[in-house]
């Protein structure tokens, strides 16, 4: 019997399963396991593992421009949330965590700031202003690695990766070349042509099922 595994890009999965009044929680992600493991196209395969990417959660404490205040990560709920939802997904059966790091560049002028001020000659910023500069390092690398790894070492026939970014292209080609099926999972967000070029069929999720969980 051949073997898949499931690849999800969490930052990606949790905005389009989520929102700030309603996270991607263990439920939702949990549901969307479900419905890929009994689509169809997988029936007569087995399931290797699911690799779950994401990053750490900033915890540490920095001062705000133009204001004596602080701003001490750690105290947001989100880090709470984050924290629960690892827990919870290293219970879950076959799942392996994959988790980057979260780092701080300093602060940014909100977009919308700066688009109210074009044309002006002078521009008046406050702390409210100023939104925090945070990236994700190490995840990406992590995807492409393991589908390189898992491809290169013959662990699994096809790859479930679900995704929206094109720069897994690269990746995608190379599983494919090495004789992997990719199959991607776009959760209905709109991808770049390359991305179905280079995918051999992508599967289908009722999304809108996963919202409405409570």
């Amino acid at each position: 019997m051949q073997n898949y595994a499931i690849l999800v890009d969490a930052g990606f999965a949790k905005r389009k399963l989520g929102n700030a009044k309603s996270p991607a929680d263990i439920q939702k992600f949990s549901l969307l396991f479900e419905q890929i493991k009994s689509s169809p196209h997988l029936e007569n395969q087995r399931l290797h593992r699911i690799y779950y990417y994401d990053s750490t959660p900033l915890e540490e404490t920095y001062d705000k421009p133009l204001s004596t205040d602080k701003i001490d990560f750690a105290k947001s709920h989100i880090v709470g949330q984050s924290r629960a939802l690892f827990e919870q997904l290293a219970k879950y059966p076959h799942v392996a965590l994959r988790l980057g790091e979260l780092s701080f560049n300093g602060w940014q002028i909100r977009t919308k700031v700066l688009n109210k001020s074009q044309g002006k000659t002078e521009l008046n910023i406050t702390e409210a202003d100023l939104n925090p500069n945070i990236t994700q390092k190490g995840v990406d690398m992590r995807i492409g690695m393991d589908i390189a790894a898992l491809t290169l070492k013959k662990q699994v026939q096809t790859i479930v990766l679900v995704t929206g970014d094109s720069d897994f292209v690269p990746a995608m080609k190379f599983a494919r070349r090495e004789g992997s099926n990719l199959f991607l999972v776009t959760l209905g967000h709109s991808v770049k042509p390359t991305m179905l070029e280079h995918s051999d069929l992508v599967l289908e999720v009722n999304v809108q099922e996963i919202l409405n969980t409570k």
